[in-house]
C-alpha cells in the first residue's frame, strides 16, 4: 500500500467497508452508550480495520476514533475516525451511512491550541446506491473529487433559488433562533433533510446549496469539511466560526449564501 496520506486513507476506507458489507442486514450485537445512541460489534471492527491500515502508514500518529477513543492524541498528526456515521440507519437497514475519516494537521510550538488544521478527508458509503457505494475525498489545495469527477458547489445566490437541508436540529429547535430559521424558511426555492453524509456530499456536487446542524460532533463532520471547502464551500459552525476539535454546530453553504444565515448563530 502507499503510504502518502490520501491512498493510505482511501485503503483504510476500503478495509472498513468490507467489514460493514459483509455485516449489512444480518446479524449482529447491539449495545447502547450513554447518550442512549447505538453502537454495534461492526463499528469497532470497522475502526479497528482503519486503524490498523493507517498505522502501517503512520505509527507515530496520532488517532481519534469514535468507538476505541485517543491514542497519542498530543502527535502532529491526528487521524479522526466514525467508522459507521449513521449506526441508527445501519441498524435498521438503511444505507444512509458512510467511514468518514480526516487527518487533522497540529502546530505543536502551540500546545495551548487543542484543535489544528483540517487537511484532508474520505467519507465512503459502502451500501448507498443499490449497493455499488460512493466514496467523495479531498485535500487541502487538490479539490474534492467523486472518482474522477471533480466537485464544484452550486452558483445560487439567493434564497428564493437555494435549497437547504437540516440534519440533526434538536438544539436548534429548542433555541430562539428556531424562529429565525422559520423566518427564513418561506423565502427559500425549498427545504429538505437528507442528513448525515448524504447532504454534504450534495453540496459538494451543486445539488443543494446549504445545510444546518445543531448536534453533530467533529468525526461526523471533520472530513466533510475538506470536502466542502474544496469544492469551493463555506464551512462553518453556525456562528460563524472555525471547525475544531470541540465543534457541535455547522452552517455549510456554497459560500455564496453563508451571510443569509447569520441569523443561525447559536451562542452556547
Amino acid at each position: 500500500m502507499s503510504c502518502e496520506f490520501l491512498p493510505a486513507a482511501l485503503d483504510a476506507a476500503q478495509a472498513a467497508a468490507v467489514v460493514i458489507r459483509k455485516a449489512y442486514r444480518g446479524n449482529f450485537a447491539v449495545s447502547y452508550k450513554a447518550d442512549a445512541s447505538p453502537v454495534t460489534e461492526v463499528d469497532v471492527a470497522a475502526e479497528k480495520a482503519i486503524k490498523a491500515t493507517l498505522k502501517k502508514c503512520f505509527p507515530t500518529h496520532g488517532y481519534y476514533g469514535e468507538e476505541t477513543g485517543r491514542e497519542q492524541a498530543d502527535a502532529e498528526y491526528l487521524w479522526l475516525i466514525d467508522p459507521i456515521d449513521g449506526t441508527k440507519a445501519f441498524v435498521r437497514g438503511y444505507p444512509i451511512f458512510s467511514v468518514q475519516i480526516a487527518l487533522m494537521r497540529r502546530d505543536l510550538s502551540r500546545p495551548e491550541e487543542r484543535s489544528g488544521e483540517l487537511i484532508l478527508g474520505v467519507s465512503y458509503a459502502p451500501c448507498w446506491n443499490d449497493g455499488r457505494g460512493e466514496i467523495v475525498f479531498a485535500e487541502k489545495g487538490r479539490g474534492a473529487w467523486l472518482g474522477e469527477e471533480r466537485l464544484q458547489v452550486s452558483e445560487v445566490e439567493t434564497l428564493d433559488k437555494a435549497t437547504l437541508s437540516t440534519g440533526n436540529i434538536g438544539r436548534l429547535a429548542k433555541s430562539p433562533q428556531w424562529a429565525e430559521l422559520g423566518r427564513l424558511i418561506p423565502q427559500l426555492h425549498r427545504i429538505r433533510g437528507y442528513g448525515d453524509f448524504l447532504h454534504y456530499h450534495m453540496l459538494a456536487n451543486g445539488k443543494i446549496d446549504a445545510i444546518v446542524e445543531s448536534d453533530v460532533n467533529i468525526l461526523d463532520i471533520a472530513a466533510l469539511a475538506v470536502i466542502v471547502r474544496e469544492a469551493g464551500g463555506t464551512f462553518t459552525d453556525l456562528n460563524g466560526g472555525p471547525i475544531g476539535l470541540d465543534t457541535t454546530t455547522v452552517l455549510a453553504t456554497n459560500g455564496r449564501l453563508h451571510r443569509q444565515f447569520a441569523g443561525l448563530a447559536l451562542k452556547s
